[in-house]
């Protein structure tokens, strides 16, 4: 496919400002690496919160670039301004990943988030004393335009074809 990057895509990971995981899908198709990316998205708050904590009182830049890398993953985090946390996991290799590559798929992953919380049809799943909790059940059907935006996002990346 023309324009098509790739980067070694293998997960995603969607965080609340409250560091609630939101969605996090493993692009490789295997059950058993959930559970891996659940424990590479939690671990990743640990530096996402040290990189915010040591800026400037200034806003911080969106694009945190490299996190850590574990095993044969590297790790790159995203924080939107209102504070949502979006980690990648790409497979380790000695191909050069471009920055502006990675920015690329974080905005892609920005917009789906946005696009799909925008619904106005959406119901959030949140008791009324909880303004700031905006986090929906991953399994609800409504989550369904979200999870297919992301695995748009991931095809273009050039991962592997993700099962719904």
């Amino acid at each position: 496919m023309p324009g098509q990057l790739n980067l070694g895509l293998v997960a995603v990971a969607f965080i609340s400002p409250q560091n609630h995981p939101i969605l996090v899908r493993a692009l490789s198709g295997s059950p058993e690496d959930l559970l891996k990316y659940h424990y590479i998205a939690h671990t990743s708050l640990d530096v996402i919160e040290e990189r915010i904590a040591a800026a400037p009182k200034a806003p911080p830049e969106s694009y945190l670039g490299f996190l850590y890398a574990l095993e044969e993953v590297v790790v790159y985090g995203y924080v939107t301004p209102l504070k949502l946390k979006i980690v990648l996991a790409l497979a380790l290799s000695d191909a050069v990943v471009r920055d502006a590559d990675v920015t690329a798929i974080f905005k892609a992953l920005h917009w789906a988030y946005y696009r799909s919380a925008a619904n106005p049809f959406l119901k959030l799943h949140a008791p009324l004393d909880a303004p700031n909790e905006h986090v929906l059940e991953v399994g609800s059907p409504q989550w369904t335009s979200f999870r297919r935006r992301v695995d748009d996002v991931a095809r273009a990346a050039g991962a592997m074809p993700v099962d719904s």
